[in-house]
């Protein structure tokens, strides 16, 4: 089809090779090829007799004292152009036949090359095998030719196997026809021998133009449907090549197309759609002041600030009164502001996170709570010492008062201090973008770093709250009006069921969710003191006072 002849291609249509497919030798443009052809012409090659015929019928000239003269009105010069020829006519681009003999060219090459080195390298040898091979003509090349092995101007490799086949492979080509009687040629496919047998053979079907009268169906080389994106193939044992079944893709994979051989997963930063043909961008996902939690949160947060902020501006209105003396006047002061501190800490939690709210979430709600569980530790000791520094010569009585009190916050806040120190030193806390928790959403968290640190920090505030407890429950029961004891026996009762249920519920949740678990402890725990501790206190100072004076603390 690449030499049909001249008059065929002028005076015919060429419809009726609409569409055709056709098998051909692979082949790949040469570099220089097209300027080797434009150079072609008569005036250098008077000898060569093919191309004098095919110049006379390509230009429908003919030459002088040509047998061909009486057939066309021009005469041929040899100078015309054959770039000017239409491509029905005559392509400027290289064939496969053309490419075949480059190829066979070279190869006879490379083999009488191979055949000289041979005999410059054993002018003298003993072997009478070999000296026999010596002698055989320049012509005789079969041996050397079955070797040889070389890349070509196009860059792919020309190789025989060992039954002395050339290695190479199909194109295949789609012949389209265009109303001016050009011709293109476009390659759908081929038949490559140097990759697997998977890709062996390729197709392009969108890509083929049909004949026009071609109105069947198109048969498949398949002995079962395709399969639909969102889909790998899987091939049935002890079945033909062509015979599949369609598996959907797991968890986070997906396939565009059809006929997929396997799935492919989702960037980090997506996730795979219903159909799982498709990935879709996560959002990003953290506790927010638009969300119902956030919302929520800050409810709590505001109504928890204001209620304490009320508490510590009764307790200085009635600060001459003997309740708000009672039990060490200065620790309740610093309970109070501790607590507020508290509830303010939750703010730290909202909203989108940084780099300075991840170091001071943890850090400064775990001190900050110390400080006031400590307070109430204090209170607790300073009780019980108070009834043992009663009995007569009892040395006690140096103990319990305003030292004792600031040595065991100061103590209880330095070791929580230290191990805050010592956390933000080794591992701090750190922003952190979670891609995997979720399915569908990007996690902004913040990382604890250390989670040895973070549970340490935690663990020694539930121990202050674990004795401040046992130290109330013991002295719940002694004779006193304004006895905090039982007060902070509930208290501290809160606080450790809240951080000791704290602790399943923060490891069962992600997210904005384990967040909102988090200001949620912080609000039950410190919520817990301020309404055991200081409510009892307020509804006596407002609603009877007659309670709040010096002759009731010691009328027992």
């Amino acid at each position: 089809m690449d030499f049909t002849s001249t008059s065929l291609q002028r005076n015919y249509p060429l419809h009726f090779i609409h569409g055709a497919i056709s098998f051909v030798v692979h082949l790949r443009d040469l570099v220089g090829f097209k300027d080797f052809v434009r150079k072609r012409n008569l005036g250098s090659n008077e000898e060569d007799g093919f191309l004098k015929d095919f110049w006379e019928g390509a230009f429908q000239c003919a030459f002088p004292n040509s047998s061909r003269e009486k057939n066309f009105d021009g005469l041929c010069t040899g100078e015309e152009k054959i770039e000017t020829l239409p491509s029905s006519i005559f392509d400027m681009n290289m064939n496969s036949h053309s490419y075949t003999i480059y190829n066979a060219v070279y190869a006879v090459v490379h083999a009488l090359r191979a055949l000289y080195s041979f005999k410059r390298k054993h002018k003298v040898l003993p072997d009478k095998s070999q000296l026999n091979l010596l002698q055989q003509g320049s012509w005789k090349l079969h041996h050397f030719l079955r070797t040889v092995s070389f890349n070509n101007n196009a860059g792919e490799p020309v190789s025989f196997d060992e039954s002395g086949q050339l290695v190479s492979g199909f194109d295949i080509i789609n012949w389209i026809t265009l109303p001016n009687q050009s011709l293109l040629r476009v390659k759908v496919g081929s038949l490559d021998v140097h990759t697997s047998e998977a890709m062996k053979f390729t197709i392009q079907e969108k890509a083929i133009v049909w004949p026009t009268s071609f109105n069947q169906v198109q048969p498949l080389s398949v002995c079962n449907d395709h399969c639909l994106s969102g889909h790998r193939k899987t091939m049935k044992e002890e079945k033909l090549f062509c015979c599949y079944d369609c598996l959907p893709c797991a968890e986070g994979k997906i396939s565009a197309q059809e006929d997929a051989d396997d799935c492919v997963p989702c960037p980090g930063d997506q996730y795979a759609n219903f159909y799982q043909n498709a990935c879709i961008v996560k959002e990003i996902s953290f506790l927010s002041y638009q969300d119902i939690l956030g919302i929520t949160s800050l409810v709590f947060a505001f109504s928890l600030v204001f209620m304490t902020v009320l508490v510590l501006a009764i307790f200085i209105k009635y600060n001459d009164t003997p309740i708000v003396k009672a039990n060490n006047q200065s620790l309740s002061y610093l309970l109070l502001i501790s607590l507020l501190f508290s509830f303010l800490s939750a703010f730290l939690f909202i909203g989108r996170p940084t780099v300075l709210t991840c170091l001071l979430q943890q850090v400064a709600f775990s001190f900050i709570f110390s400080v006031a569980i400590s307070c109430v530790l204090a209170k607790t000791i300073i009780v019980v010492l108070a009834f043992m520094a009663t009995k007569p010569g009892s040395e006690i009585r140096k103990w319990a008062g305003n030292r004792l009190a600031t040595s065991i916050v100061f103590s209880c806040s330095f070791i929580q201090a230290s191990l805050c120190v010592i956390w933000l030193a080794t591992s701090a806390p750190f922003l952190n973008f979670d891609m995997y928790s979720l399915h569908k959403e990007i996690i902004l968290e913040c990382n604890e770093g250390s989670i040895y640190m973070f549970y340490c920090v935690l663990g020694f505030m539930n121990i202050l709250a674990l004795v401040s407890f046992m130290v109330a429950y013991l002295a719940r029961n002694l004779p006193d009006t304004f006895n905090e004891a039982k007060f902070i026996t509930f208290s501290m009762l809160i606080v450790c069921s809240v951080w000791l249920s704290f602790f399943p519920a923060y490891l069962s949740t992600k997210g904005k969710h384990m967040v909102a678990v988090e200001i949620f402890s912080i609000f039950g725990s410190s919520a817990g003191l301020l309404a055991c501790i200081f409510l009892p206190k307020c509804y006596i100072i407002l609603f009877q006072p007659e309670l709040n004076k010096r002759e009731q603390l010691v009328r027992r």
